[in-house]
């Protein structure tokens, strides 16, 4: 200290007697997080007369020269501690003259307001499970459905919360490029690393399997439109737009209801489709011919084609609001509130099948494998709780909306509330016009998005085991064949998105929503010294029901 000290007094009256003017300072490589000095703002230059640089400055300034010839040495235990320099928005250039300029960061024009931070995960989270939430709120009840989703996304939330903040919790180590799998490897190892990355697979492959399902009923129901506009039958009257239909009878109370229902009072009739569907089924034809088109798309080399497509997925979201919005006006709301008794068209407030919801939901709010990436673009970092929050709220409020008037415009009578589909879209014919854009868009969307899905599987499996991105043309193939056929079957024998979506979501989220992100956090806090009970008491419970959710679902 007495040497640096000496040091410092010497360069700052050398300076000060002949300054250099080619000289500029703070042009490090190295910008650590934390750092406590501070440059006073009467040494910026504005709009007010320019000022002399301060005697701070000044020691400033050599302190850095005096670790920049240092840190010459490959040793990085010579690197200048935190105090030396500033935060990266507290970084100035000083010229010999005096002045003081302001440094922008060279990404700081790529960073976004909050605004574009809070629709981006918005945007990123609304996903398929959307048309699921309907389902999931006739499985357990409207008055309790409602309940379980704001306690649901406000858990999720929270757990979200707590993997955004851990790395900055861990101290002595630079985290401005971590990943939670990153902090999973802190703290646990080659195992937390390797858990979160198959739970992580988990969730994608998942994700895919439920976009194949999606696409062949998407591709079907769109050529059965096609098809019927070119024969000219079906029904594409006004009255075709409030047509619902339910397409599996589930018990008795609902058997009468089977079929199709005319709320416009109008049809003008059907046609027999038996050669046209030997050709064109939803099971056993279309998830083939989908391999046709997306099986070369997964083994592109770059998906960076495909992300400029992105943009149909806020599309297709408003578009799926606005129609949802346009049927329950001219429906109504069809409600009976039966507590705990279900009757012959309704269901009861309160049902024992709610954990096929929250399996739902837990997929619905995840984002948290993601969430660390997204927010590193939000301009004002100190902002990043907040941002979160309100994004949390409007994806919360999305599902809310569509699920609740759904549910609550489904015409019973004559239709049973047991109608509805776990894809509530099914519950529309094929000729109803408003509905058939709707699912042509979200066609488009998935087509363009499974190829990405299916590039970050690739390179999170094959750069973990193969150290390799695209390691060779077969490696990719053989891997894409894996997930199509996983797509293909599930789309064959078992085309119900609903129990997809829970389960996968119930598996992923025990590990990245509950697990990981509890132990974390109790475990950074005993590192501290500042864990009490009743945080552990909480995260502990946390823990259990992530449990509870996921061996839930194999009961329902």
């Amino acid at each position: 200290c007495q040497i640096l000290q000496s040091y410092e007094s010497h360069m700052i009256s050398k300076r000060l007697k002949k300054p250099n003017v080619y000289e500029f300072v703070l042009m490090f490589d190295l910008v650590l997080s934390s750092r406590p000095f501070h440059v006073e703002p009467r040494n910026i230059v504005g709009d007010d007369p320019q000022e002399r640089v301060s005697a701070e400055a000044a020691i400033l300034n050599s302190r850095v020269h005096y670790y920049s010839r240092l840190t010459g040495s490959s040793d990085r235990l010579l690197s200048p501690p935190n105090h030396v320099i500033p935060r990266p928005e507290e970084i100035y250039i000083y010229s010999p003259l005096g002045m003081a300029f302001k440094v922008t960061g060279s990404d700081a024009s790529s960073r976004n307001p909050s605004i574009i931070t809070i629709f981006a995960i918005w945007n990123t989270m609304m996903g398929t499970s959307i048309l699921s939430i309907p389902w999931g709120i006739k499985q357990s009840g409207f008055t309790l459905g409602i309940l379980i989703l704001i306690f649901t996304g406000l858990l999720m939330l929270y757990c979200c919360y707590i993997v955004l903040k851990s790395p900055k919790a861990i101290p002595y180590v630079d985290t401005s490029d971590w990943e939670f799998p990153d902090v999973c490897r802190y703290y646990f190892g080659k195992f937390g690393q390797w858990s979160s990355l198959v739970f992580s697979m988990v969730s994608l492959i998942g994700a895919m399997v439920v976009y194949w399902v999606l696409m062949s009923n998407f591709l079907y129901n769109t050529g059965q439109f096609i098809y019927s506009k070119s024969q000219r039958t079906g029904v594409f009257t006004k009255a075709g737009y409030f047509r619902f239909i339910c397409p599996f009878a589930r018990n008795d109370a609902a058997n009468h209801t089977h079929g199709t229902v005319d709320l416009g009072g109008g049809g003008n009739g059907t046609t027999d489709f038996s050669s046209f569907e030997h050709w064109w089924s939803k099971t056993n034809t279309i998830p083939l011919y989908l391999i046709i088109l997306l099986l070369p798309l997964l083994c592109f080399r770059s998906a960076s084609f495909f992300a400029r497509f992105t943009f149909l997925g806020t599309i297709s979201v408003i578009y799926l609001i606005s129609l949802v919005t346009y049927k329950a006006i001219r429906l109504g709301f069809h409600l009976e509130f039966h507590w705990f008794d279900s009757t012959k068209l309704f269901v009861p407030e309160f049902r024992l099948l709610f954990p096929q919801l929250t399996g739902v939901l837990t997929l619905a709010f995840f984002i948290h494998n993601c969430i660390i990436t997204l927010m590193k673009s939000n301009k004002h970092q100190e902002n990043n709780v907040r941002d979160l929050s309100v994004a949390y709220l409007l994806v919360g409020l999305t599902y809310l909306y569509v699920g609740v008037l759904i549910f609550a415009a489904f015409p019973s009578p004559p239709l049973s509330k047991e109608c509805i589909e776990p894809n509530f879209l099914d519950n529309f014919p094929s000729s109803d016009v408003m509905v058939f854009v709707a699912r042509t868009c979200l066609l488009f969307q998935m087509i363009t998005v499974y190829p990405l899905l299916g590039y970050l599987v690739r390179v999170q499996m094959m750069g973990q085991l193969f150290g390799n991105h695209y390691p060779s043309f077969c490696h990719v193939l053989l891997l894409n064949i894996i997930i199509v056929g996983a797509g293909v079957l599930m789309a064959k024998f078992y085309p119900n998105i609903g129990s997809i979506i829970r389960f996968s979501g119930a598996t992923c989220g025990l590990a990245l929503v509950f697990i990981f992100p509890a132990l974390v956090h109790m475990i950074s806090l005993k590192r501290q010294g500042a864990l009490s009970w009743p945080s552990a008491v909480f995260h502990t419970f946390l823990i259990l029901l992530g449990i509870a959710n996921l061996v839930a679902q194999f009961f329902m």
